[in-house]
């Protein structure tokens, strides 16, 4: 790793997807994989998410999500609310595919800062909708054409 590089933990932890249709998309997925599917979830209550898209705070915002656990990295699949976020953005400009690389992370704050300082801007964080943890989307669309996600866990 470069000294200038933003993140310490390169192995990648999941990649994401956003969809129009998330029980269309994971029964093909589920089915070209030869997995059960897995269960839709929502993205879980402001009170507790906290969720802010482009510094202001996003109560409306929210996600049907889903998660194939392989045994190298997890696959996500996103079907956005139609509330402004860093999920339906995406969908809306370039339409369904890839939305993130993610990597976890120790120590939040200053993971965003690294990434900030590459060139990277933040769009979107908050809390895991069970409370455990906390995400980060970080645009890097002009660089690595895509969204980074940082994920802490607290367990």
């Amino acid at each position: 790793m470069t000294m200038d590089a933003p993140l310490k933990d390169l192995r990648l932890a999941q990649v994401g997807w956003v969809v129009k249709d998330i029980e269309s998309a994971k029964s093909e997925l589920a089915r070209f994989l030869g997995v059960e599917e897995p269960p839709t979830v929502g993205s879980g209550d402001y009170e507790i998410t906290k969720t802010r898209y482009r510094g202001e705070p996003a109560p409306e915002a929210s996600c049907k999500m889903c998660f194939f656990d392989l045994p190298n990295v997890q696959l996500e699949l996103i079907e956005p609310g139609e509330a402004p976020s860093a999920w339906r953005e995406p969908l809306e400009a370039r339409g369904e595919g890839l939305h993130h690389l993610a990597f976890n992370v120790k120590g939040m704050a200053e993971a965003i800062e690294r990434c900030v300082s590459w060139g990277m801007r933040l769009i979107q964080r908050g809390e895991y909708g069970d409370g455990g943890g906390r995400y980060a989307y970080l645009d890097a669309e002009d660089t690595l054409h895509c969204v980074v996600e940082l994920l802490e866990s607290d367990a």
